[in-house]
Order: C-alpha cells, then structure tokens, then sequence
C-alpha cells in the first residue's frame, strides 16, 4: 500500500495554516475593534458597573466571535457583510448611567447602521467624526449631557432615518445642512439650549415627526414644512410674528400642530380649520394671537379634536363657528380679551348627543369678559358631566352653586365697564 507522506514539520505548518485562516475568517475587523476600545477607554471606570454591558467588554477575546457568551454579552450588534467578515453594525448600549465622551474615539465604522448610547451621562461635544458613519439610519443620543454646537457635518448622513438629541445642553443654531438628510422620518431636539431661525427643512419629504420644544428659537417660522409631517411641536421658543398660511398650505398628513408658549401674533389662519383635512390636535395657547380668522366652510368639514387659544390677547366675539365643528370635544379660551355673550350654539353642542356631532367635553371660557346671562341648556348640566369653566367673566349670576362657577369670582362691574362700555 502507498500512502503520500509529509515531513512531519509540513504536516504541524499546514495545520498551524489552516487554523490561522478558519480564524481569520470569523475575526471582527481590526478597525471595528479599535472602536470599541476607545469608547470603553473612554469611559469612566467607575461608571463601568458590575452587570452593564460594556462591564462584560473583555478583548482578550474576539468580540463578534464571542457576542452574547460569557464575555460580550451585550451592547452591539455584528454582521457578516462583505469578504465574510465580521463587521459592528449596531451599538446601542444600556441605561447603565455611563459617564464619557464621545470625542475620546475616531468613529470609523463603515458599517454602522444604528448608534444609541440614549438615557446616559456622556458628555461634551458631539464629534464631528460622525461624519464617518455614512450608513447610518439611526442616531440617538437622548438624555444625555452633550454640550456645545451641533456639527454640521451631521448633515453629509444622507442615509439617517432617526435623529434623536433630545434632552442635552446642546447650544448654537441648527445647521442649515439637514436640508440634505432626505430620508429623515423623525426628528427629536426637544429641551436643548439651541437658538436662531429654524432652518427650511422642506426639503425632508420623508418627515413624519418633528419636536424642537423647549428650546431658544427665535425668528419666523418657516415658510414651508414637509408635506409628510404627521406632527410638529415648537412650544416653549422665541418664534414670533405672524403665522404664514403657505407654511401649512400642503399639511395633508399633519394631525397635531403645537406652537404654544411662544410670540407668535395676528389672526390665527382659516387654513387650520379648513384647509388641514387630517389635523386633530391645534395648540397656540401662550401666544399673542388677536384674532381668529373664519373659514370659508365654517369648519364643518374639520377634523379636529382639541383646540387650544388661551391665554393669547384674543378681542371680539366668541368664534361662532367653533360650535359647528363636528368633531370638536376639547376648546379653550380662557385669559383672552373676548367679550359678548356665550353663543346658545356653545351650549347646545355641550348638552347635545347623538347626530354624529361630538358634544363639548370640555369647555373652558374663564379669565375673559364675557357677559350677559348664563345659555339656559348649560344650566341643567351635573358636576362631574363635563368640564365647563365660567369663572373670571362679566356675567349675570353665576352663583358657586353652579359647578362650572367655582374656582373664582366674576369681574367686578367697574372692570367689566372700563373694558366695554356696553357691558351693562
């Protein structure tokens, strides 16, 4: 019989060979790795507590080879994504209250796709090495400490899908380069320290949720938002001057408009009460609005829930048309300078069931100078059956016997005069 021999040295070399190239194939990118040190490197050891993730963090091990063993058991995500090796695709670290900086690593990972060390205590600026990260579609960096200006190289991540900055110390203005993050869906910069104009995001027709409250912007709105908007929140800034009809001319999408707790003034646009088909939720309250503006259709074909107006500098008469709004349960006009009497429209709509019109659940009329009797439909109402508020008015009897006259007096009658003389 006649077998092929090798030198037993060849025999152990080709072994040695074929292990190396079995592990080599299975190996997490050396670039990835170096990553992930530097962002351990760059933590606070003792915010590195026993049981997080990045605690079982032991690179004496592969990291992909060994995800979810005793070592790496959490924190990423790995992938076999080209030539058949490894590569990190995701990092979304726990609520482990991780103290660091973002600075302290490069950032080049060519394959990330999410990124969310959300609900953490990093801090200082966001790198603008992020710029790397050409294919991510998810950034979140929620309740953090981050500090300083947003870079504007966040704007060259044309494939981001999820951008959450909510919840830092972020300062400066929003760079004008988010025009070019056109597959943006939701965007999130609420209760933050960023100032200047908003920038003209129109350009986002994949947008669906945008909230920058809570913030110090200033200016005008924009002149045109996303026609893909399902939800803009902008309360608590510095907007002023009129709100601009075109910006909303395309809202085919929008169901909740909050702009409350800013400068905002002049008419509130028909267009919100007609020419919005899918709004729901409509909050300007803390505004300096002097008008409402009426609809060609008398918002009968409005689908709106909620509206908010008070504490604006609202004059006139109560919007006689309000009442026809057929799925209107929730308005508030308190602290305005409205004055005439309750229209018996507002009351029949609170008392009135059935029809396929939604009642009045809440109705909400103090701190204005209303007079005149109370709508006798009103009268017969029960505590606990709506949410009626009357209080703080020019009108005739309305004794605390009435629980909708509770919670404060009406205006004296010197007051009441000073502001109309009609009021008798």
């Amino acid at each position: 019989m006649g077998f092929l021999k090798f030198p037993l040295c060849s025999l152990v070399l080709l072994i040695v060979v074929l292990g190396l190239s079995a592990v080599a194939e299975s190996k997490t990118y050396w670039g990835d790795i170096e990553v992930l040190k530097a962002m351990k490197n760059g933590l606070d050891v003792a915010s590195v507590r026993p049981g997080s993730c990045v605690s079982s963090w032991d690179f004496k091990v592969d990291p992909c080879d060994n995800l979810f063993g005793e070592r790496f058991t959490c924190g990423f995500r790995c992938d076999v994504v080209v030539s058949g090796r490894n590569r990190v695709t995701e990092i979304s670290l726990d609520q482990a209250g991780y103290i660091g900086s973002l600075s302290s690593t490069s950032w080049n990972l060519q394959f990330l796709d999410t990124l969310d060390l959300s609900n953490n205590f990093f801090s200082g600026p966001i790198p603008a090495s992020f710029s790397n990260l050409t294919r991510l579609r998810r950034l979140g960096l929620s309740r953090n400490s981050l500090s300083g200006e947003i870079p504007t190289s966040i704007g060259s991540l044309s494939a981001l899908e999820e951008l959450y900055l909510d919840n830092n110390n972020l300062q400066g203005i929003i760079p004008a380069s988010w025009s070019n993050l056109v597959n943006l869906k939701r965007l999130e910069l609420q209760s933050n320290k960023l100032s200047g104009e908003f920038p003209n995001l129109g350009s986002l027709r994949n947008l669906y949720y945008l909230d920058a409250s809570d913030n110090a912007i200033s200016g005008k709105l924009p002149r045109t938002f996303p026609s893909s908007l399902i939800q803009i929140s902008m309360r608590n800034n510095n907007l002023e001057g009129r709100m601009v009809p075109d910006s909303f001319t395309n809202s085919t999408y929008l169901q909740v408009l909050d702009l409350s707790h800013n400068r905002l003034s002049g008419s509130v646009p028909a267009l919100l009460f007609d020419g919005a088909p899918s709004l729901q939720q409509l909050v300007l309250s803390f505004n300096q609005f002097t008008s409402v503006q009426v609809p060609a259709c008398l918002g009968t074909q409005s689908e709106l829930i909620a509206v908010d107006l008070s504490n604006n500098e609202l004059q006139g008469f109560l919007p006689a048309f309000m009442a026809l709004m057929p799925r209107l349960s929730a308005l508030s006009l308190e602290n305005n300078k409205l004055t005439g009497m309750i229209p018996i429209q507002y009351a029949l709509k609170t008392v009135v069931t059935g029809s396929g019109i939604s009642p009045f659940a809440r109705l909400l009329l103090g701190g204005n100078y209303l007079f005149g009797s109370i709508p006798d439909p009103l009268m017969g109402l029960k505590p606990g059956s709506v949410n009626v508020r009357l209080v703080d008015n020019c009108l005739i009897r309305c004794p605390v016997i009435f629980f909708f006259c509770q919670g404060g007096d009406q205006k004296s009658s010197s007051e009441c005069r000073s502001f109309n003389p009609a009021i008798p």
